[in-house]
């Protein structure tokens, strides 16, 4: 006799945000200090009006934990009914231990807990593994949190413009936390997964400090990257993964109620919408207000949205990371 297939789905959605939010304009202006620059540029340039930052006694676990405490409350359920604990993001608090620890202590959880990295798509990853690790009956109920605080790999002070040029991808960034619940579910859930990764291009953007090629030295811990080279690659490879997604599912973007789309700039995503066709309304606007807020964006779109899905409800995400990496999740509500 054939046992039914285990369904895992999303049961809980969480999101965290500063409290400190900057203009865009208050960001150039301390930022381009001597360096003479028209007026809004930083808004015109990129779409983005305003985003969150994290206070100096803030962290990117301070994030995931309130979007954990959130996420736990929706469920209804205590930190101690969380057997698996992910800290998926492309944020760390410190080098060692892994920062799930950090989130963990002061959660009161007593979970298998662990840090899982991948750029932008750390959250998407981590929701991945967890299924995973449910299916493979090493967990039961899954904690999965981002807390990311990139406005902190930006460069406040360019020493003049090859400075300013260099690090202008990192001025789009924003500070989020997002956190979901990922358990057993009787229908819908988790019905497809697909990537695509093209190595080659690890290069072309991200923080080259703290690791073993460049363990100290400030010049290494900021954002460093052209924003035009990446958005060529994905461009370039991003087709085909939404083209295999749609036949194998056999769903199209009617189907979906809503897309969830990682959010770098607003040029970014009215690209997107004219390459892959995907109905403007069917996308949740974070940028404009929250900036490129990495791995958290997903999440917080998805907490933006979760009051407004009904059972049966699918949602496509897609996500996109430095690396390169791209990854697409369908959810059915349950």
């Amino acid at each position: 006799m054939d046992l039914p297939i285990a369904r895992i789905g999303i049961t809980a959605v969480g999101s965290c945000l500063p409290s400190r939010r900057i203009t865009s304009q208050q960001l150039q202006d301390e930022v381009t200090a001597g360096l003479r620059l028209p007026e809004r540029m930083f808004e015109k340039a990129i779409g983005i009006a305003t985003r969150h930052f994290a206070a100096d006694d803030e962290y990117a676990s301070t994030l995931a934990l309130g979007a954990a405490r959130r996420a736990l409350d929706a469920r209804g359920i205590d930190p101690l009914d969380i057997d698996l604990l992910l800290y998926a993001s492309a944020t760390r608090d410190v080098c060692e231990p892994a920062t799930a620890h950090l989130v963990q202590a002061e959660l009161g959880s007593r979970a298998h807990a662990l840090d899982v990295s991948n750029a932008c798509n750390s959250f998407l990853n981590g929701i991945d593994l967890a299924r995973a690790m449910i299916l493979a009956g090493r967990a039961r109920r899954a904690l999965v949190v981002t807390g990311e605080t990139p406005s902190r790999a930006m460069r406040r002070d360019p020493g003049g413009l090859a400075d300013f040029r260099e690090g202008f991808a990192g001025y789009t960034f924003g500070d989020a936390g997002a956190a979901v619940v990922v358990e057993a579910v009787e229908r819908g859930g988790i019905l497809d997964i697909e990537t695509e990764t093209a190595s080659e291009h690890w290069a072309a953007g991200g923080i080259p400090g703290g690791g073993s090629r460049h363990p100290r030295g400030d010049e290494y811990s900021y954002f460093r990257g052209g924003g035009k080279e990446l958005r060529g690659i994905f461009e370039k490879i991003g087709g085909d993964i939404l083209t295999r997604v749609a036949a194998r599912t056999g769903l199209g973007w009617d189907d979906y109620a809503r897309v969830l789309v990682h959010q770098v700039t607003v040029p970014y995503l009215e690209r997107f919408v004219e390459l892959t066709g995907v109905p403007a309304g069917k996308l949740v606007l974070t940028v404009p207000d929250l900036g490129n807020i990495a791995s958290a964006t997903l999440g917080v779109q998805l907490d933006r949205i979760q009051h407004e899905l009904n059972p049966g409800d699918r949602v496509l995400l897609v996500g996109l990371g430095g690396g390169v990496s791209l990854m697409t999740m369908v959810w059915e509500a349950s």
